[in-house]
């Protein structure tokens, strides 16, 4: 099992930028896809972007492209979302997820049900 914990969230102004973390506990942290989804008010949880075991794959929602990198350091067990150009529509609750992979990797994920473990999650509001 792998436990997640999210940190970085806050408030910033439209433009600004953020980085979140999501630090992983437990063994095996590259046998592990990884994901980032959010949830504004009202809205369903939605994918972000996502990464593969290695970090060598990522792919990312339409609405983040260009503005949003994951990124992950297996020898720190922690993955990361820096988000730049921050604008109104990103406020949400950040999730962190991770995906035991048994074989390959080079793969990420976009589905939330594809993925076994979440973190609490942590806000991020934008101001405009």
């Amino acid at each position: 099992q792998v436990q997640l914990v999210e940190s970085g969230g806050g408030l910033v102004q439209a433009g600004g930028s953020l980085r979140l973390s999501c630090a992983a506990s437990g063994r095996s942290f590259s046998n592990y896809a990884m994901g980032w989804f959010r949830q504004a008010p009202g809205k369903e949880r939605e994918f972000v972007t996502g990464i593969s075991r290695s970090g060598g794959v990522t792919g990312y929602a339409d609405s983040v492209k260009g503005r949003f990198t994951m990124s992950r350091d297996n020898a720190k067990n922690t993955a990361y979302l820096q988000m730049n150009s921050l604008n109104a529509e990103d406020t949400a609750v950040y999730y962190c997820a991770a995906r035991q992979v048994h074989y390959g990797g080079t793969y990420y994920y976009t589905e939330w049900v594809q993925y076994d473990y979440w973190g609490q999650g942590t806000q991020v509001t934008v101001s405009s």
